[in-house]
């Protein structure tokens, strides 16, 4: 796939996660095995942090709605195919490295993320 084609796609997982057609979890299985491109990258982090946040999204409606837009917003960006602002890549940079993209989409897949985010 091309750059472009894969940053559509991401685009379209996040949509789907938005309007709850697919948990993080199978969007994040779903992610284009690119590590490369800091956009998805990004992208992906978004989408960890948006999980992590579950119980707060809950409790905090005004933080609810921003994590949404922001969502929106970066969904918006990657499907035109362009690149995510450097602040919002910036932003992850300064808590990962790399994303945990599965490189095969069944358990083995699995405990290589796994390994690789414990630096194993």
């Amino acid at each position: 796939m091309t750059v472009i084609e894969n940053r559509k796609k991401v685009a379209e997982l996040i949509r789907k996660v938005r309007l709850n057609m697919l948990s993080v979890k199978n969007a994040l299985l779903l992610f284009p095995d690119v590590s490369d491109d800091e956009s998805i990258t990004a992208c992906y982090h978004a989408l960890v942090h948006y999980e992590a946040d579950e119980d707060l999204r809950k409790r905090d409606e005004l933080y609810r709605d921003e994590q949404d837009d922001y969502l929106e917003f970066i969904s918006y960006i990657m499907d035109k195919g362009e690149d995510l602002p450097q602040n919002i890549i910036k932003n992850y940079e300064k808590y990962y490295k790399s994303a945990n993209i599965p490189h095969s989409k069944d358990i083995k897949g699995f405990f290589e993320s796994f390994f690789r985010s414990l630096n194993i």
